[in-house]
């Protein structure tokens, strides 16, 4: 499946970025723009089911990853994936064999199918900004005026058909020089998960006191969790 891109910048150097579930590129409106101004020309895709690109009847982890991997170009120097994001880009990640991968509260392990929460996920119809303003006290107006924004163009079902994959384990090995950026606290990397992740060769940061969403909720803060990992703003000039 050729996905929808959006891009910034015309740098020497390529950042892919890799959405979660329920959002899609916009979710990046911050991101693209810093990586842009740090010297990267930035690739951001809409995974199968979300924003622009197409649907599917089903959407199994593996469509998510061929689907990237068939999309963007090969050895960015840089990828970064949140949430589903992050399991997509672990399972593409020997195909498009970035030079640093990050992951960005990944989910690497769904949720337990007796959580039901992909079922609640694909339940969520309520789009009204009051309510994502509720729902995440710590967002701008902007960052609530984008979340209506991909909901309306999110197909649920792409929920419902993770249900057959909840409970999996899709780790990746770390291949390329591997970061795993945790919330606090995190739902999908509790501390017994991120001292596994160490133990197998992760760099594993926690950004004290933000929430599933990092670079949404607290931007700066997701920058400077990724110090040494992303160029720096003067390698631009």
């Amino acid at each position: 499946m050729k996905l929808h891109t959006r891009e910034w910048g015309s740098g020497d150097r390529l950042a892919v970025l890799v959405h979660g579930i329920m959002a899609d590129s916009r979710c990046w409106w911050r991101v693209g723009p810093e990586l842009a101004a740090r010297g990267y020309r930035v690739i951001a895709v809409d995974l199968p089911g979300h924003g622009e690109s197409p649907r599917a009847d089903a959407y199994p982890p593996e469509l998510f990853a061929s689907s990237l991997a068939e999309s963007v170009p090969a050895r960015p120097e840089l990828a970064i994936g949140h949430s589903l994001g992050g399991l997509t880009l672990g399972l593409a990640v020997e195909r498009l064999m970035p030079g640093r991968a990050i992951y960005s509260d990944p989910a690497f392990r769904l949720p337990t199918p007796e959580s039901g929460a992909l079922e609640s996920m694909a339940g969520f119809t309520d789009e009204t900004g009051e309510l994502i303003a509720a729902l995440h006290p710590g967002f701008s107006a902007e960052e609530v005026a984008v979340e209506v924004e991909m909901l309306a163009r999110w197909d649920r079902r792409s929920a419902l058909s993770l249900v057959e994959a909840s409970g999996m384990d899709f780790t990746p090995a770390p291949v390329v020089p591997s970061l795993v950026q945790v919330a606090d606290p995190s739902l999908l990397v509790p501390p017994a998960f991120q001292e596994e992740l160490r133990g197998k060769g992760f760099e594993v940061r926690v950004v004290t006191g933000a929430e599933h969403t990092i670079h949404r909720h607290l931007f700066e803060d997701f920058l400077a969790g990724l110090e040494g990992w992303i160029r720096p703003a003067a390698a631009a000039r």
